[in-house]
């Protein structure tokens, strides 16, 4: 599961909605925030979002529980066991700043960990998503150690991605709350010739993440306790070189994991200016859990030769029954 898929914690193309622009791509990265089990980024920020506010959506998450805590075992958060697979309901929201929504779209996601390999002298897994943020399949690559995740880039990746790679999006012990900064960057190649002056933009930006605390959390999948809620948020001020001027976009994205299962859900929001100083533009993207298998309880179900656990192999997507193997978790370095 890719930060969203990634966590998971992710940056998806998004277009402009400019006539002088013929490029349909402006924010031309991916940030993961967890393979969807990790990847993504995100921070704290409110956005005002009219005509794309949740207020016609169900959200199912209660309220968060601030009392300071450390998990310990941060890693069963993000399980990454080659074979383990996650399902998800996507559902895309597109329209002006103040207008009602012109478009919502839904979509599916299928994360799987497919493997490792060698990036720049180290392991990394990889995590192949079917169709993150509805953008089509793509493949992202992390590392998951005592210190906690990294996210080493994806293919297809972009001129502004490779520049950034590789950065860290969860740090070992989640504590709540923390804040911490994956990075800040002024005058990179931004990859794009955004003003059609014939010179590619630079670009400044700065990538934070949070841990928030502990919620209640129901999707398709079930309702799961004690989800541990991280937000991550992206600015980008983007330098035209033809008049000199800036445009800012912001990428802000909330996203809960469960214990043993992964990344549960996330919503990601981003602003999209106008070069014609017209009407921003929103795009909203939201992914649910609707079922999941892990290489792990399917190893251990199949050892069983008791009835009962032949009759619940077939019912594995339940999140009840990835309880029993909890002593299977991950090893604390992958």
């Amino acid at each position: 599961m890719k930060w969203a898929g990634s966590v998971i914690l992710e940056w998806y193309l998004a277009g402009f909605d400019d006539p002088m622009v013929v490029s349909q791509h402006f924010l031309p990265m991916k940030i993961s925030f967890t393979s969807r089990s990790f990847g993504f980024s995100s921070g704290v920020g409110a956005l005002v979002f009219l005509g794309l506010s949740l207020v016609s959506l169900p959200v199912d998450v209660h309220s968060a529980d601030s009392t300071k805590f450390v998990v310990d075992k941060s890693h069963e958060y993000f399980p990454d066991h080659v074979g383990n697979e996650w399902v998800y309901q996507g559902t895309m929201i597109e329209g002006g700043m103040v207008q009602i929504k012109d478009e919502d779209t839904g979509f599916t996601n299928v994360s799987t960990v497919t493997g490792k390999e060698i990036l720049e002298g180290v392991e990394v897994t990889v995590f192949h998503d079917t169709n993150p943020g509805n953008q089509g399949p793509s493949d992202s690559y992390y590392r998951r150690d005592a210190a906690g995740i990294r996210y080493y880039g994806s293919k297809p990746g972009t001129t502004l991605e490779r520049q950034l790679v590789p950065y860290q999006i969860v740090r070992f012990p989640l504590e709540s709350p923390s804040t911490f900064e994956q990075f800040q960057r002024k005058g990179v190649d931004f990859g794009m010739d955004v003003d059609r002056d014939g010179e590619q933009e630079t670009v400044d930006i700065t990538a934070t993440v949070s841990v928030q605390g502990q919620e209640t959390v129901v999707v398709p999948a079930g309702m799961y306790h004690e989800a541990i809620r991280l937000e991550a948020k992206m600015i980008m001020q983007v330098h035209l070189s033809e008049s000199g001027k800036s445009i800012q976009g912001t990428d802000t994205m909330t996203a809960w994991f469960a214990r043993g299962v992964g990344l549960l859900k996330y919503i990601e929001r981003q602003t999209i200016p106008s070069l014609q100083n017209q009407n921003e533009r929103m795009v909203e993207v939201i992914e649910e859990l609707e079922k999941v298998t892990l290489a792990s309880d399917v190893a251990l179900l199949r050892r069983s030769e008791t009835t009962a656990k032949r009759v619940f192999r077939n019912n594995l997507f339940h999140h009840e029954l990835l309880k029993i193997s909890a002593s299977s978790r991950l090893p604390a370095d992958s």
